[in-house]
């Protein structure tokens, strides 16, 4: 039987993977074992999930003595709407790209290598940031272990390839079958169902073509298109003329799939410069145990400007929220 974990319950799981301290592992690991669907499909799942509770609060799940445990320069703790990874082989342009979308100052040149560890920066789009995140081009043989696990727990992972390249067609398969080796299974961005399927983790993802401003870069995105096109959305863009680009950060949002939300206060107006961010089709009760978790238990009202059918109507915890709706809770 499936699971069906709903997204509360992901948003929860996604949280504890990216916890950083035994309290905040502790927090997310109650808030999966409440929100886990109860029914013969998750009790193997519900049985797990309070062993590993009762050895985090008894201490048998952290390490003591010895040394203390370096931190793996791939664990970034998601920031924004979104954690977006850039991957592919040496001199694609994934720092190209990172740089024109982020105006990070970031080192790009012709020679391979360049970024030697994972390099966060926050892409805007409109009032909304995204993390982006640069790391070192693929090796031709393996994918870092540690990089699998930061892309088994990204928002999208973006294949980046040199669309100039009279091999890009050989590059981009050869940077798909190294995403198979490592069990990891590409996906459009659309898809929902991201459950492992035989063994494979599915992975939202785009394929992003640098250089496309150049004749062989327009001819190759044809071809890509026309091979590839029914596996993922394939985009183009040219860091170094500009083309694209704005496009690129605009279908890059849409991908994501997020919507902002802005709270305020009885009497008082929202502060439309800090949005936060909701899945899109989210609902009033989701949105309210993102705020805090309290509030998915003591939750007593809501009014929501916007997307209800005037300003300011009460309603239902089950109400859908829209891109920009201002909502008022109370407990």
């Amino acid at each position: 039987m499936p699971a069906n974990l709903t997204p509360m319950y992901r948003e929860a799981e996604k949280r504890f993977k990216e916890a950083a301290t035994h309290e905040e592992k502790i927090e997310a690991l109650e808030d999966m074992i409440r929100l886990l669907p109860k029914h013969k499909g998750t009790d193997h799942l519900f049985a797990d999930l309070k062993r590993r509770l009762s050895k985090l609060k008894s201490g048998t799940g952290q390490k003591k003595g010895g040394k203390t445990r370096r931190k793996s320069p791939y664990h970034i703790p998601t920031s924004g709407a979104g954690q977006v990874v850039l991957i592919g082989l040496p001199n694609a342009g994934k720092s190209a790209i990172q740089k024109v979308l982020t105006n990070k100052d970031v080192e790009v040149a012709p020679y391979p290598y360049t970024t030697r560890v994972p390099s966060p920066a926050m892409m805007l789009f409109e009032n909304a940031q995204v993390q982006l995140i640069d790391t070192p081009p693929l090796a031709l043989d393996a994918i870092e272990p540690e990089l699998v696990v930061l892309l088994k727990n990204v928002d999208i992972c973006i294949l980046v390839v040199d669309l100039s390249d009279d091999d890009v067609l050989e590059a981009t398969e050869t940077i798909l079958n190294l995403l198979e080796d490592r069990r990891l299974q590409p996906v459009p961005c659309e898809c929902q169902d991201l459950e492992e399927e035989t063994g494979r983790f599915r992975v939202k993802t785009l394929l992003a073509g640098t250089r496309f401003d150049l004749d062989a870069g327009k001819y190759n995105l044809n071809l890509l298109r026309e091979l590839l096109g029914g596996r993922f959305e394939i985009l183009a863009l040219s860091p170094e003329t500009g083309e694209g680009v704005e496009a690129f950060r605009k279908d890059l949002w849409d991908a994501l799939g997020v919507i902002r939300i802005y709270t305020q206060a009885p009497g008082k107006k929202a502060n439309k410069n800090e949005p936060m961010y909701l899945r899109r089709g989210g609902t009033v009760l989701e949105f309210a145990g993102k705020v805090h978790r309290d509030f998915l238990d003591n939750l007593k009202s809501a009014r929501v400007w916007g997307s209800a059918l005037y300003d300011g109507q009460h309603v239902k915890i089950n109400h859908v929220l829209e891109d920009g709706d201002v909502i008022e809770l109370g407990t």
